[in-house]
């Protein structure tokens, strides 16, 4: 690919970077969860992007530099980062500093996020110096954040580390091109069961668009629509016959779970359309052309009738150069993700160690599952563990191990039950 393509695509996921200046800091209250143990600042860098860094007042002088998921399409607000600070609040409470960016503006972009999650690093660098140990960690999109900024900032042009380690936990590492076709098989197996997204007397436009530009539909009229067709915010003796016979279908060919229908289904209405109007340039970047849907009480039906899209070769490098990984990995890696996870597939771990021993970096990959359920919080024994993994991983030079982990989680907690590492 030319470099004038590659420049013209880089602009569609990053804005301009600008010339690098100290950050005015201002302390701030914490979230309750570190209050009594941490000192909070604040401040926005030049790009645009909020930062917030949370202090313990017993300091490891170990560093997290934070990568956030979503991603988020409002304007990033100073507060948004609150949430996050919390959400790994046990991290800080262990005595780790906390750096978090809201990333320059909202919307998709890996490579921009990715940015903005290193500019956070330097400058807590420049305004509380160089820790002992600095790491990088990932959560859901912000796993695919972490892995591409490890992979384009791991280390200085003089070849130095950056960052001692990379943690990622529910990370989407299966990158961009192949971490979204779930959602828009969604969007084209609802609409045949439901035909009201888009509803007859609508504009009709193809469903990869997730909506189209500059269409305007809240989250609650999404959730009307989808109840409307499946009766999903009803207890089950309460949904009519044809109701629980369309969720019946749309839940077993999908794969997704009824608790996060429609969760799912909003990523696949406001997401695609950020993603493939204002990234993408109106461009399609997935494919239904050789799917074939089971599962239904009629697949014959189902596959004769369901929405047909193929894939813009232009889109998919676009979102191949902005999201997917390499492999090229310089620094120890730990992921940690749930078996059970709702949002993110436990197979993208399997997808990205084909893609790291593909690389030829095997040796620098080590991979943790626990049995939870759960997407955007694990239990904070699980950060613990994974942590001190890490640590001991750059201590000793030994790679974890699930059994070894959950051996040393059961020995420092009071309640078995928080320890939910399950073996290789």
């Amino acid at each position: 690919m030319r470099g004038s393509a590659l420049v013209a695509m880089a602009a569609l996921f990053a804005a301009p970077a600008m010339a690098e200046a100290p950050v005015a800091f201002e302390r701030t209250a914490c979230p309750a969860s570190v209050a009594a143990v941490a000192d909070c600042h604040s401040g926005r860098d030049d790009n645009g992007a909020w930062l917030l860094v949370a202090i313990p007042h017993e300091w490891n002088h170990r560093l997290i530099v934070h990568a956030h998921g979503g991603p988020r399409l409002g304007a990033p607000r100073a507060g948004d980062s609150d949430e996050d600070l919390d959400r790994f609040s046990v991290m800080v409470r262990e005595g780790y500093a906390w750096i978090g960016s809201t990333y320059r503006r909202g919307g998709y972009g890996v490579r921009m996020a990715a940015e903005d999650a290193d500019n956070s690093r330097r400058i807590f660098w420049a305004a509380w110096g160089r820790p002992e140990r600095t790491l990088l960690h990932g959560q859901s999109w912000g796993g695919n954040v972490a892995a591409k900024a490890a992979e384009l900032y791991a280390l200085d042009g003089e070849g130095r580390a950056n960052y001692d380690a990379v943690l990622t936990t529910n990370g989407l590492l299966f990158g961009g091109t192949r971490g979204y076709g779930f959602r828009a098989d969604l969007r084209a197996v609802y609409q045949y069961y439901c035909r009201n997204h888009p509803a007859a007397g609508e504009v009709q436009y193809p469903v990869w668009q997730g909506l189209p530009a500059g269409a305007r539909m809240g989250r609650d009229e999404l959730r009307r629509r989808v109840d409307a067709c499946t009766g999903v915010d009803l207890a089950p003796a309460k949904r009519t016959r044809e109701q629980a016979a369309r969720l019946r279908d749309i839940l077993a060919v999908t794969g997704v779970a009824e608790r996060q229908l429609i969760s799912h289904l909003a990523w696949g209405t406001f997401h695609f359309q950020d993603l493939v109007h204002l990234r993408l340039g109106g461009r399609n970047p997935f494919d239904n052309t050789r799917t074939v849907y089971r599962g239904s009480r009629d697949d014959d039906a189902l596959n004769a009738g369901v929405e047909r899209f193929a894939a813009d070769p232009d889109a998919l490098a676009r979102l191949a150069y902005d999201a997917d990984l390499s492999g090229l990995i310089v620094l120890p890696t730990l992921t940690v993700h749930a078996r059970h996870d709702p949002v993110v597939s436990f197979e993208a771990e399997a997808v990205y160690a084909a893609t790291v021993q593909a690389a030829g970096r095997g040796h620098l990959l080590a991979q943790l599952a626990t049995d939870e359920d759960e997407h955007s919080r694990l239990r904070d024994a699980t950060y613990l563990g994974a942590l001190d993994a890490l640590e001991a991983w750059l201590d000793t030079g030994v790679r974890p191990d699930g059994s070894r982990i959950q051996a040393a989680c059961l020995a420092r907690v009071r309640d078995p039950a928080d320890c939910r590492f399950t073996p290789p």
